[in-house]
């Protein structure tokens, strides 16, 4: 492994060390959004096929160490959409 591919995989494992300590199904959800760029509740329990008490309670173990945004849907208010902010 050459000096710039172990720097580039530093980065990496840097960004992810908030997830690390979290439930499988906080980093499933996280890295499913790392996938696709912006996705609602719903739309997370369809891609991860975990039920959706799961995915509110891995999203909300996410938001509390920063590493998810979210924001009211324009189209539909009663939705939230997820963005991953690493």
């Amino acid at each position: 492994m050459s000096r710039s591919e172990a720097v580039a995989a530093d980065d990496v494992s840097d960004r992810w060390d908030p997830v690390r300590d979290l439930p499988p199904s906080a980093k499933l959800v996280a890295k499913v959004l790392d996938y696709n760029e912006t996705l609602t509740q719903s739309q997370l329990s369809e891609e991860t096929l975990l039920p959706a008490r799961t995915v509110r309670y891995a999203l909300t173990r996410l938001e509390e160490e920063g590493v998810v945004e979210s924001r009211f849907s324009f189209s539909d208010a009663r939705k939230r959409l997820y963005t991953l902010s690493l």
